[in-house]
């Protein structure tokens, strides 16, 4: 049987990428600052910054008993633009599906690490994994999208009076959770390039490599 341990570096490295990227993306979901809001006229909020996530929008003030406020945002909330609803839906599919890829890619390595005899799926489970790391991208690139052109478009959200917020800031930018998501959703997409990239390599190479691991069972 053919020794592939010397093949595989580059699709280790790349599942070592997609479990940083995974905490990214557990990171970006529970982060406050999606939308940084830039508010005036407001007393409650001394700093003048409120910081609004998917999950809820925070606030410090010297004027309440606590020096941060925050107010949960419940996707059954009617007050919530559509795209906060759909980004916490998508955020906690692309965590399972993001989870998911790296246990099929860590099965992918053990038999390129470590099985010798068994090699039947590996082709299979590379495959999969990588598109589990697309199907994630995607699942991460649609609320990104969305809430990027949100805060461009300077979008009111209409809070209850319990959020102590104007529906209406005098500024807003994107917020750090973004930054992230950018980040996760670019390994991601790589990821998904290298581990399905496996197969198209396969067509018509002869040299010993990861193309060679069902020609020998």
């Amino acid at each position: 049987m053919i020794y592939l341990a010397h093949t595989g570096h580059l699709q280790f490295l790349g599942l070592i990428a997609g479990f940083l990227a995974w905490i990214l993306i557990v990171a970006t979901s529970g982060h406050n600052e999606w939308r940084l809001w830039r508010v005036a006229d407001v007393p409650v909020i001394t700093s003048g910054v409120a910081w609004v996530g998917i999950w809820r929008a925070c606030f410090y003030s010297q004027v309440l008993p606590k020096p941060e406020n925050c107010q949960m945002i419940a996707i059954s909330d009617s007050f919530a633009p559509v795209e906060i609803p759909v980004a916490q839906v998508m955020m906690v599919l692309a965590m399972i599906c993001g989870l998911a890829a790296n246990i099929v890619a860590a099965l992918a390595m053990r038999m390129v690490y470590f099985s010798v005899e068994d090699r039947r799926n590996m082709r299979l489970l590379f495959t999969l994994g990588g598109i589990l790391y697309l199907l994630t991208s995607v699942l991460c690139l649609v609320p990104l999208v969305w809430n990027m052109n949100s805060v461009l478009n300077n979008n009111t959200i209409d809070f209850p009076p319990d959020f102590h917020l104007p529906p209406a800031p005098a500024h807003q930018q994107i917020g750090s959770a973004i930054v992230l998501e950018r980040t996760s959703l670019f390994v991601q997409r790589r990821n998904s390039t290298l581990h399905a990239g496996v197969i198209s390599q396969c067509r018509g190479e002869t040299k010993l490599s990861l193309c060679s691991l069902t020609d020998e069972v």
